[in-house]
């Protein structure tokens, strides 16, 4: 067995700072360990009792018991822990617990005590959760390694929790419990000195009586290595995840892409891409873990949902809100409608949603002929429980359908509350108002296109021929990603103002004339760039009105059309991540960005522009013509090369604007290399 599996599943445990005072940590820790099938030694070294079963250390303990404990949960001091832990691994503990706080997050002499216990856990291999959490729940161990009241209580089940706080640990377990699904595992990292999110990820992916994920992220240290713990997990069950901070704007590189790329987007953005569901709060967290945790749809880039509803006021708010987050619910076959005809009154609407009228006797037969139709692979169920008119559970469950089932139930709370655990022991989950349906649907719609992606093959970079570390110029630039298959304009690198007009004639107007200087990166804040010059005299009032410049960039004008703005920068957790946006101000104004992890496959690369607000625009909105959408998805895919060269610290392409042939063109570029010094660190630093 592997250390984390004897933190999680240990053979026997000692308790640090056991007590027999009610009100103390460790006499509340000891309680909630009292229905643990193995030994648990009570060690206080400052009150021994052995009499009482209270022992000095734990190699006392253990002496007594006849057995090491694997794990040791330590309920004293700060000050005093490393010691301590250093003393029980030496006896042959090989995971331990840190309950307490006072450690880095306290600051001062916390982050001394953090420090020393890293020691420890770097001297001897120790596994250490914590310090400063609530612990962990394995209700299907009887192990309850936690001082809140009520966590024994709860029932084991199917879905784990990993979140990055002991109390949003314990809350989400309520709060499945609430929902009638029991827990697997539930674990609270705390200051995560040493067991990691990734670390107990991996963990679950090999237990397989976990059947669903929930992620709570509030920070994401570890960078890639969470998000491929994601992504092994999610090749078997699903990973629900909530990610903490929306509002942190964060310390981002000095270019508009990166001011764009929050942390809390870019953290998004890499656990969506490594396929897990994410939700916006706790509540939505729950129902969704709670969805999956007993369906899980096959792998389909836009599955259709079947409604069928016994209110229709109800059914209309849950057509709507899924409609709204672009899920597909299809009209019905004709043949579908012929037969829904034949089983309810004339004046109900059967084309999807499907209305009944009230709960029907035929709800049952109904159910079973819209999850038949070609176009639907989830049916949802929207009713009232109304005994009188049908046993909507017996109806549901005696439905022999060709999809899984999702039911939204309302009625009396506690017959509502019975009702939807009945049938989540069915295997149907059961939501309890058309919004919580919503996500319950939404989620196993998202899971199934995630895995469509996750199918999709990454691909190869090229290898860009770049230029001698130092600032780069924009032609030299815009030289790189021509050598990438990217299209730039034709263009002179003119020494002077003689050689200025001589590339207009070369070129003939109209041109853009820009100052080329490798230091100025915002040409156009100094009044860097002249537009739209065609004659020679207009070229010498361009030029009056320009600062010095070492030297002059003189390109054909391109015509007017949409402008994208595409990047790609280095995150100091996550590498390389790619950015598309709409150009000018309204990706910066309006967040309007999609982003991307690199590398990434041309599926996930061409999905981008669907993601922008404004992506009408690039369409063939009002008569546009329409982006050539391989073209652009051959510019992110080149970005996302380039970022493959540990040198490169950034590019920006600002703007890239599309052509009257569908074609992009870069317009302007800029390109930021690292210093062979800033290299050898890691992504995940």
């Amino acid at each position: 067995m592997t250390a984390l599996d004897l933190l999680f599943a240990p053979r026997a445990i000692a308790v640090l700072g056991a007590s027999a005072t009610p009100g103390k940590l460790g006499a509340a820790m000891a309680d909630s360990l009292a229905s643990f099938p193995g030994p648990v030694m009570k060690v206080n070294s400052g009150r021994p009792d052995p009499d009482r079963g209270f022992f000095p250390s734990v190699g006392e303990a253990a002496a007594a018991h006849g057995i090491t404990p694997d794990l040791v949960v330590s309920c004293i001091p700060a000050a005093v822990t490393a010691d301590a832990l250093r003393e029980a691994a030496a006896v042959g503990a090989r995971a331990a617990l840190v309950c307490a706080g006072g450690f880095a997050e306290a600051g001062g002499d916390g982050a001394l005590h953090q420090h020393a216990l890293a020691e420890v856990v770097r001297d001897t291999g120790i596994r250490v959760l914590g310090p400063n959490t609530s612990g962990f729940l394995a209700p299907h161990r009887r192990l309850t390694a936690s001082f809140v009241p009520g966590a024994p209580d709860l029932e084991r089940g199917p879905v784990a929790v990993v979140a990055a706080s002991g109390g949003v640990n314990h809350a989400l377990a309520f709060a499945l419990a609430e929902a009638g699904v029991g827990l697997r595992l539930g674990v609270g990292l705390g200051n995560s000195l040493d067991v990691t999110q990734a670390d107990v990820l991996d963990h679950l992916a090999e237990d397989d009586g976990v059947r669903a994920v929930a992620l709570h992220v509030e920070t994401a240290a570890e960078g890639r290595r969470l998000t491929e713990a994601v992504r092994r997990l999610t090749d078997r069950v699903p990973v629900v995840a909530l990610v903490v901070g929306r509002s942190d704007i964060g310390d981002f590189a000095r270019s508009h892409t990166g001011a764009l790329a929050t942390s809390w987007r870019v953290t998004r953005t890499a656990l969506r891409q490594a396929g897990a569901v994410l939700v916006d709060d706790e509540r939505d967290l729950v129902d969704a873990v709670t969805a999956l945790s007993r369906v899980r749809l096959p792998a389909n880039p836009r599955p259709g949902i079947g409604l069928v509803t016994a209110q229709a006021g109800p059914g209309l708010l849950l057509t709507d809100d899924l409609r709204s987050h672009g899920i597909q619910v299809p009209p019905l076959a004709e043949r579908t409608v012929k037969e829904l005809r034949e089983l309810l009154p004339a004046l109900t609407y059967l084309n999807n949603p499907v209305d009944t009228g009230r709960p029907s006797p035929a709800l049952t037969q109904v159910v079973e002929r819209v999850s038949e139709d070609p176009g639907i692979d989830l049916t949802a169920v929207y009713g009232l429980l109304e005994p009188t008119a049908v046993d909507l559970p017996a109806a549901l469950t005696a439905a022999r359908t060709a999809t899984p089932l999702v039911a939204v139930v309302g009625g009396p709370v506690e017959q509502a509350r019975q009702t939807r655990r009945e049938l989540g022991e069915a295997g149907i989950p059961c939501a309890a108002t058309p919004a919580s349906g919503s996500v319950m649907v939404r989620a196993l719609v998202e899971d199934a296109a995630a895995r469509t992606r996750l199918e999709a093959v990454l691909t190869a970079p090229d290898t860009p021929t770049l230029p001698p570390l130092g600032p780069v110029d924009e032609h030299t630039a815009k030289g790189v990603l021509a050598d990438l298959g990217i299209r730039t304009p034709v263009r002179r690198v003119c020494a002077d103002p003689t050689a200025a007009h001589a590339a207009l004639d070369d070129l003939g107007g109209p041109v853009v004339v820009k100052i080329l200087d490798a230091e100025i990166l915002h040409k156009t804040e100094v009044g860097g760039v002249q537009v739209g010059i065609r004659t020679h005299e207009e070229l010498d009032d361009a030029l009056a009105r320009m600062p010095a410049s070492p030297a002059l960039l003189v390109e054909q004008m391109a015509p007017a059309g949409p402008e994208l703005i595409v990047g790609v920068r280095r995150d100091p957790v996550f590498g390389p991540v790619l950015a598309l946006g709409a150009g000018g101000t309204a990706a910066e104004i309006l967040g309007d960005v999609s982003l991307r992890l690199a590398p990434l496959s041309a599926h996930e690369a061409h999905a981008m522009l669907d993601e922008l607000a404004t992506r009408q625009m690039f369409l063939g909105a009002r008569g546009t013509t329409p982006v050539d959408r391989a073209r652009l998805t051959h510019v992110l895919l080149a970005l996302a090369s380039l970022a493959a060269d540990d040198a490169v610290a950034e590019c920006e392409i600002n703007p890239l604007r599309v052509l009257p042939d569908g074609d992009v063109v870069a317009l302007d570029a800029v390109l930021l290399l690292r210093d062979p010094r800033d290299q050898g660190g890691s992504d995940d630093a």
